[in-house]
């Protein structure tokens, strides 16, 4: 059962991570990360609903008649979405409002509907809380990696602070203003899918 805990929780980190290895969460990977603070935010949030929603869909299959169950799913998902979101208003307004409606889709991301149906349906309510939280951090790693090399060559920060010394733009150098571009994010995602690969090319093939 350890070992069952173990892999549940860490192999989402990396070998079976939800953006590298099932390429699930893409688009809110290109659309919340031209930041590192909404990346984190959208992250943690993500990583926080996926596990509650797992535990609780696990405490409950055997009573979940099947010709419903992606219903019952979704009203879970989406209450907890809606109690993250209320969250994020009250207490990071600033956020909430770059996130946008990103928040409120994270009720039809690919990644809590797949392990929903897929783990936490048929296993117990620990594994599929680990499961949860291991999915979440996965997708939440690549959005922070995203975020901040978009940030720091876009705007020379990071959570806003200055990185990039005032006296490298008085020598010429500049932004990237690119690196705003949702185009980029998926460049640099496809970047960290390549060198995922390489690295893991026994498990990929």
């Amino acid at each position: 059962m350890a070992t069952n805990n173990k892999e549940a929780f860490v192999t989402p980190l990396s070998q079976n991570n939800p953006i590298l290895m099932q390429v699930l969460g893409i688009c809110s990977a290109l659309a919340v990360t031209a930041k590192l603070e909404p990346a984190i935010v959208m992250g943690l949030s993500v990583t926080i609903i996926l596990a509650f929603s797992n535990a609780i869909i696990s405490i409950i299959r055997k009573s979940i008649p099947k010709r419903v169950r992606i219903i019952v799913q979704l009203v879970v998902v989406a209450t907890l979405v809606t109690i993250v979101s209320l969250l994020l208003k009250a207490f990071m307004y600033d956020v909430s409002v770059q996130l946008s409606v990103y928040i409120g889709l994270i009720i039809t991301n690919c990644i809590l509907m797949g392990r929903l149906e897929a783990f936490a349906m048929s296993n117990k309510m620990v594994p599929s809380l680990l499961d949860g939280i291991g999915n979440g951090l996965g997708y939440a790693w690549i959005l922070v990696v995203v975020g901040a090399i978009r940030e720091l060559f876009g705007s020379g920060t990071l959570l806003d602070y200055r990185i990039i010394p005032e006296s490298f733009y008085q020598f010429g150098y500049e932004n990237n203003g690119m690196m705003m571009m949702p185009a980029m994010a998926l460049i640099i995602v496809g970047c960290i899918v390549w060198v995922h690969r390489i690295i893991n090319k026994d498990i990929v093939e």
